[in-house]
Parts: structure tokens; sequence; C-alpha cells
């Protein structure tokens, strides 16, 4: 399943970029994109393991920069 939803306080494009890389490593994820000049990110994975996952993408997020995350 692909799901997009909005990003808050993204303040960089390479930040963006980072923390696309490593949602994308996560377990369960088969793709990830994040647009920065947009604001929004889009996941696909499996539907079951949605919850589990952006809590772990927000985790990314917010390792790369402190006050960034998904909104869900």
């Amino acid at each position: 399943m692909r799901k997009s939803y909005k990003m808050e306080n993204l303040d960089c494009a390479n930040c963006a970029a980072k923390m696309e890389a490593a949602i994308r490593k996560l377990d369960g994820v088969q793709s990830a994109s994040v647009n920065f000049l947009m604001q929004k990110i889009t996941i696909e994975a499996d539907p079951e393991r949605l919850p589990e996952i952006l809590e772990k993408a927000n985790a990314c997020c917010s390792s790369v920069e402190r006050d960034c995350r998904i909104l869900y």
C-alpha cells in the first residue's frame, strides 16, 4: 500500500534526503520518497505494519532534524 503524508518542520533538502535513505532501510518498507518542496512523504509498505513503520519513520525524521515529524 502506498500512502502520502504531510511533513512538519522539514527545513533542509539535504536532511530530507537523509531521512528518505533511513526510512527506505526500515524493515517492511518497499519504497519511500520525501519531497522537500511539497513537505510530503510517500511510503509504500505492508498496510498491516504501517502504524509501526510510521512510528519508526518519525524516529528517523527526528534523529536527522529534531523538530521534524510526519503528520498522520
